[in-house]
């Protein structure tokens, strides 16, 4: 017994959060040079894998549904979290970072996830295979958000520029919080069959029977070890935050280019996991991640900034630019022909993956 205790202790999933918070407390505050830079780097990815793998574990205890939750949610927590304190730090150059931040959430999940998992469903079984009424209820919820959050702050006219009046944007945090309950009460229960996988011939597949679930005690030390890398993800992630502004501002990149760093460092764990859903057939997990990470990424973050705007100093600017509205006026078009038919081609695959790469390089190169 003692050596298995042992071993699991030594188990990489479970040294790597331990080691990456060890790499925290050493280095938080201090002013690192680029070699220990880049073995916090290193550590960081380290934590996302393993973040990634615990929240595996939970998904086969809880099932598929509430584990792709508990994963979203608690790397939006991550990601408000950062937001923050960059916020707080950052003064009058972070007023727009949330919106920034939000909108490459968006553009990541709904074009860079979804298009990931469609072409690996795709070269496994030359047709990704997923259930439109669920996929499709979450992208409506998701068009819904962005366009009440990042769209519509654009042509109000109660204060100037892109930006909410206080009781708008109470509203707009209401709104996004009562739609994001709304539709987990809905995709947890009412319609949960929905949200699960589909075969060929378009019989669900209870996934949830696949595979035996792990033990109550592992799966809440994996719960626990998902908390502790993710808050070692986000505070690495912070302490390699000013090599990154400082990197982009040596570029001469927007600074709107930070929001698409942290969205990209934040929804590692998330694109993992959908990658490997989709390599054991399982595309509508996939998709349940994708949509469910953006839709959490807008209703849970706007609420959590409305309401840390009331002790920040620092105005917030939520409305997106032209181009920006382009692109997402563009990403929700397409997506919707795409999860309409409930069956996807290589060719939906690849426009997806080249509307990311759009947004990416526009958002370098405006």
């Amino acid at each position: 017994m003692g050596s298995f205790v042992r071993a699991r202790l030594l188990h990489w999933a479970v040294a790597v959060p331990v080691l990456a918070v060890v790499v925290l407390i050493l280095a938080w505050g201090r002013s690192l040079p680029g070699l220990v830079i880049v073995l916090v780097v290193g550590v960081l990815a380290a934590a996302v894998q393993a973040a990634v793998h615990h929240a595996e574990v939970v998904a086969d205890k809880v099932g598929e549904l509430f584990g792709s939750l508990i994963l979203a949610v608690a790397v939006t927590v991550i990601e408000v979290a950062m937001i923050v304190t960059l916020m707080v730090s950052g003064g009058a150059k972070t007023m727009t970072l949330a919106r920034d931040t939000v909108f490459a959430a968006v553009m990541i999940t709904c074009n860079g996830i979804l298009g990931l998992s469609l072409l690996i469903g795709v070269l496994r079984r030359r047709v990704a295979v997923f259930n439109p009424e669920g996929t499709g209820a979450a992208l409506a919820t998701v068009a819904t958000l962005a366009t009440l959050s990042l769209v519509v702050p654009k042509f109000t006219t109660s204060r100037p520029g892109p930006q909410f009046s206080p009781a708008q944007l109470t509203f707009a945090a209401v709104a996004s919080l009562a739609l994001y309950a709304l539709f987990v009460v809905v995709q947890t229960s009412r319609h949960r069959d929905y949200f699960l996988p589909v075969a060929m011939e378009g019989d669900i597949i209870n996934i949830e029977e696949r595979a035996k679930p792990p033990p109550t005690g592992i799966a809440l030390t994996s719960l626990a070890l998902l908390v502790v890398a993710l808050v070692a993800v986000v505070g690495d992630a912070k302490i390699v935050s000013p090599a990154i502004e400082a990197g982009v501002a040596a570029a001469d990149l927007p600074q709107s280019v930070v929001g698409v760093v942290i969205a990209l460092l934040v929804l590692l764990p998330e694109t993992l996991a959908a990658a490997r859903a989709a390599l054991r057939d399982r595309v509508q997990v996939s998709l349940n991640l994708a949509l469910g990470s953006a839709m959490a990424s807008i209703g849970l973050t706007i609420p959590a900034i409305a309401a840390a705007s009331i002790w920040l100093d620092t105005p917030l600017l939520l409305g997106l630019g032209g181009t920006q509205i382009v692109l997402l006026a563009l990403t929700v078009v397409v997506a919707v022909l795409t999860v309409v038919p409930g069956r996807a081609t290589l060719l939906q695959a690849g426009v997806h993956l080249i509307l990311l790469a759009a947004y990416l390089f526009l958002a370098t190169s405006p």
